[in-house]
């Protein structure tokens, strides 16, 4: 069985939706869509799951496609940057992550950004490694942020990604083949962010030499991102 091989990415692409590997969240993806155009009425949406799920992307696709509707908005990658007035502009929103880090005086500011946004037609967009109920807050606010829209993000199975890399190829406006997606997951890193990169990378490669991304254009990807560990591309 040929081994892993480590190999340089391309630059992370955009965090967008249309970036954002859903595969089971698709659902979830479309709703925050809603959210962040500002269709729907809820005042905070919470965003849970174990570690590498896309919470963060997820967040950091709503504040872009907030941004684009003319929204203000305000990302805070930690707890500890809330402010507990909403930022300048119409309908504002305030994406925070790992908020299940937020000591005393955040959570403080946290609950008194939540009333200033309700108030002001705003919306607070949540991340979380637990439930709003199993988040270690204080009452009265782990209370509001159940109030919103509380979602699951899930981890997608192995036997899922090759659905859901042909899924993403296809929004890029490609085809990515059976084949070829099962050289990309035997000889590259598994994750879906990784796995992402690589095939934005591959997409401006096929452009670039005007050729199908195909097991030979991957095998040619990967000899040239010279593998860290030193290691061959196998055939």
């Amino acid at each position: 069985m040929p081994r892993q091989l480590t190999f340089e990415l391309a630059p992370a692409p955009a965090p967008t939706f249309a970036t954002f590997v859903a595969g089971p969240n698709a659902e979830v993806a479309q709703a925050l869509e809603r959210f962040a155009a500002g269709q729907l009425d809820e005042t905070v949406v919470v965003l849970w799951g174990g570690p590498g799920v896309g919470k963060t992307h997820l967040l950091l696709a709503m504040a872009a496609a907030a941004a684009a509707a003319g929204r203000g908005v305000a990302v805070c990658g930690q707890p500890s940057q809330v402010s507990a007035a909403p930022p300048p502009g119409a309908r504002a929103l305030v994406a925070v992550d790992d908020v299940e880090a937020a000591d005393a005086a955040a959570q403080g500011r946290l609950f008194t950004l939540y009333n200033a946004l309700a108030a002001c037609d705003g919306q607070l967009a949540i991340a979380a490694a637990a439930p709003p109920a199993a988040l270690p807050l204080r009452e009265d606010l782990r209370t509001r942020l159940g109030w919103g829209l509380v979602y699951e993000v899930a981890a997608l199975a192995d036997d899922a990604k090759p659905a859901a890399l042909a899924a993403f190829a296809r929004r890029r406006g490609f085809e990515l083949s059976g084949d070829a997606i099962a050289y990309l997951l035997a000889h590259g890193r598994r994750d879906m962010a990784s796995l992402a990169r690589a095939v934005v990378a591959l997409d401006a490669l096929s452009l670039a030499r005007k050729r199908p991304v195909t097991v030979p254009l991957i095998r040619e990807w990967l000899q040239r991102e010279m593998p860290l560990d030193g290691g061959t591309v196998p055939p």
